[in-house]
Formats: structure tokens, C-alpha cells, sequence
């Protein structure tokens, strides 16, 4: 499967954060998995230095997305720990990353990716101006919830699976990641 992230036109901006009543900032070089992150350098290139990160870095390469999250972007990526991997039902990880489930991989690691670089200090108005809650679109076609309630930012995906955003505006050369503690599904 051929996946051309420039073709696809940015329908809405995701942005994520902690909500706390003041505009979350971004940090210099922020901590992700005992390693800092550094703006210069693009979403792969600080990825692969997260201890915390390394089934996702995996399931990047096993599904031919080095080059792409590389590109230019901008993405906005949300990246699940690997406790979230860890936490989904035993085999499904290992079985993804088989060759010949290499679609489905796909699919699922482009539910995580925004075409746009959104950050958090958007996401508090964005969700009050849609009442409560604002739907976006991912690369891989999935339709993700975004709510904001009690100073914490939840993502829910299509199966109701909803995951805490634990790490905001993790700046990248190509975009922003947004670290949360669960794995995003497409519909089932």
C-alpha cells in the first residue's frame, strides 16, 4: 500500500495538550522515554531514542512509514507508549507486525497521524467552540474525538477506545507529537 501523506488535503486541525485553564507551553527539548527531544530534528529521527517508544518505532519500519513521518509533513503524530501496545489483547502486536498484515499495520499507525501541525494551545477553543467535543480526521481515514474536561485532554477513537494525552507539543522538525497511553483502532 502506497501512502502519499501530501495528497491528502488538511481537512482540520488536531491540536492536544493538557488543559489547565492557562495555554499550555511548549518546552525546550522536552523528556520523552529518558530521552530529550529536539525541535531540529524530525518526528523518526526522535523516536527511535524513546525507550519509551520502541514497539511504535518498530511497527513504523515494519510498515514502511520511516520515509514518509521523515518528509517534510507537517504531521501531527500521536504516539502511544509501549504499555499501550502492551496493553492490547496478547498477540495482536506480534501479529501486526507479520509481512503479510502489513496493511492493516498501516492503517492502524496512520489513525495516529495527522496531516497538520496542531498543537495544544488550539485545543481548548476548538473543543468549546464545537460544544464540548471536536471531531478530526486522520491520514488513515479514522475519525477521532477530542475533549477536554478536569484539565486532561482524552483522544476516543471509532471503537471507543479513549487514550490520555501524558506528554503535549513535543515540537519536531516536520510537525508535533503528542504522547498518549493507548492504541487508537480504525473501526472494527
Amino acid at each position: 500500500m502506497t501512502l502519499s501523506l501530501r495528497a491528502l488535503s488538511v481537512a482540520t486541525i488536531l491540536t492536544l495538550g493538557s488543559v489547565s485553564g492557562a495555554a499550555v507551553m511548549a518546552q525546550d527539548n522536552p523528556m520523552v522515554g529518558g530521552a530529550a527531544m529536539y525541535a531540529d530534528k524530525n518526528i523518526v529521527e526522535n523516536a527511535v531514542n524513546s525507550a519509551d517508544h520502541t514497539t511504535l518505532v518498530a511497527a513504523v519500519q515494519a510498515a514502511g512509514l520511516v520515509e514518509t513521518l521523515s518528509g517534510e509533513g507537517p504531521f501531527t503524530v500521536l504516539a502511544p507508549v509501549n504499555a499501550a501496545f502492551d496493553a492490547l489483547p496478547e498477540g495482536t502486536v506480534e501479529t501486526l507486525l507479520k509481512p503479510e498484515n502489513k496493511e492493516m499495520l498501516t492503517k492502524v499507525l496512520t489513525c495516529h497521524v495527522i496531516p497538520a501541525k496542531a498543537l495544544s494551545t488550539d485545543i481548548v477553543s476548538m473543543v468549546e467552540a464545537d460544544g464540548g467535543e471536536h471531531k478530526v480526521q486522520t491520514v488513515g481515514g479514522c475519525e477521532l474525538t477530542l475533549k477536554a474536561d478536569g484539565g486532561m485532554v482524552t483522544v476516543t477513537d471509532e471503537n471507543g477506545t479513549v487514550a490520555n494525552v501524558t506528554i503535549a507539543d513535543v515540537m519536531q522538525s516536520n510537525g508535533v507529537i503528542h504522547v498518549i497511553d493507548a492504541v487508537l483502532t480504525p473501526k472494527m
